[in-house]
Order: structure tokens, then C-alpha cells, then sequence
């Protein structure tokens, strides 16, 4: 996948993308990261592929092979490094990868805030602040309460993986924008939904570790 533009170096119209297809210079970097890397805007992606593409390009990129360039194509090679490093490390994570198509496509991606409890989970969410309070207050007898609810709120995580991973591969193969907008509408709310409960599991172990410490 190529942006076409013309060459800082050659002029030439059609140059391509990171390097000109004509002198070989390398160009202004896109700050897409699928563009970046030559991939379809897709939640599906193969680990492999991506990873082989990283070590490729960061051995191209390398701000060491530059240094008797211009000094145009020394920036333009610190810049790309940064992006290159940047995009490897949202786009090879799942979770983060459909955050930045969201962030793309624009939907907005906020911090889950506390009060924000999902309603389907109220009543888990009640009887964890209560025993976590029954903790502080040095009632140990809660701790095998806790274990059962934090494998459970892991488990609720594993589910809500998999059906991300559903909704991936339906965002990849609908027909229409206008189906795509929808799936990603659901991908959002899951990803909301996953957050609280992640910070959770988190708050579980936060009150366990200092318990022990």
C-alpha cells in the first residue's frame, strides 16, 4: 500500500512511500501505522507477518545508515524509527491494534472511570467493594471470596476475548462502511466493558500484594 507523492530529492510524482522508487531516497514518513507498514486497515493480522516486517524495516530505518545521508534523510530517519517502534507495539497487541482503529475512525476512546460500572455487572461490582472493605479492616476470612471472584472476573476477560476476536474477523469481511461502523460501535462497547473489568482483577491483586507485603 503506497502513498504517492513526489520526491523531496528526484521530484519525481509517483516516488512511492518510504523510500523513491526512482533515487531511493527515503522519504517524509506517514504517520498511519498500516500505511506505514504496506498492511490493510484490518483487526485481523497475522503476528508473523507483522513481526517479519518490523526486523526488515528497523534494519533500513536504522539511523546508523544514514549518517553520511543528507541531513533531510538523517530526520527522516529518526522519525521513521520512532513510528516504526510506536506501530509495531499497538498494531502486534489486539487490544490496542482495534483502540487505534477506533481512535482512526473516530470514535472516541476514553479512560474507564470507576463510577462507570457496566449494569450487567452491579452486582458483582457490590459484593467486591464489600469484601475488599472487609479486608482493609482486617478480615482475612474474605481472601478465598476474593481468589473466587478474581478467577471469575478473569474468566469474564477469556470471554470477552473471544468474542472480540469474532467481531475482528466480522469487521474484516463485511461488505459496507456502514456494516463496519456498527461492528466497530460493538467493539467499543466490549472494550469498555473489558477495561472495568480488567481494572478489577487489578484492584484484587493491588489489595493482595500489599495484604502480603
Amino acid at each position: 500500500m503506497e502513498h504517492e507523492h513526489n520526491c523531496w530529492q528526484c521530484g519525481s510524482a509517483d516516488a512511492g512511500s518510504l523510500f523513491c522508487r526512482y533515487c531511493n531516497s527515503l522519504q517524509a514518513p506517514t504517520p498511519d501505522y498500516y500505511h506505514f507498514f504496506g498492511l490493510p486497515r484490518t483487526l485481523s493480522l497475522d503476528a508473523t507477518l507483522l513481526q517479519d516486517r518490523f526486523y526488515s524495516m528497523s534494519r533500513l530505518l536504522h539511523p546508523d545508515r544514514y549518517t553520511r545521508r543528507s541531513d533531510q534523510e538523517k530526520r527522516y530517519s529518526l522519525e521513521a524509527s520512532s513510528i516504526l517502534n510506536d506501530a509495531y507495539r499497538i498494531l502486534r497487541d489486539p487490544i490496542r491494534r482495534a483502540e487505534y482503529v477506533l481512535k482512526e475512525a473516530g470514535y472516541e476512546i476514553g479512560e474507564q472511570r470507576s463510577k462507570d460500572v457496566p449494569p450487567e455487572l452491579l452486582e458483582e461490582v457490590f459484593e467486591l467493594n464489600m469484601a475488599l472493605d472487609e479486608l482493609r479492616l482486617g478480615d482475612t476470612d474474605v481472601l478465598p471470596q476474593l481468589d473466587e471472584m478474581r478467577h471469575k472476573f478473569l474468566a469474564m476477560l477469556s470471554e470477552i476475548d473471544g468474542q472480540l476476536e469474532q467481531l475482528f474477523r466480522r469487521h474484516d469481511t463485511v461488505p459496507t462502511d456502514e456494516d463496519r461502523s456498527r461492528v466497530l460501535e460493538q467493539i467499543r462497547s466490549l472494550l469498555h466493558r473489558r477495561r472495568y473489568i480488567q481494572n478489577l482483577v487489578a484492584e484484587v491483586d493491588r489489595q493482595l500484594t500489599s495484604r502480603n507485603a
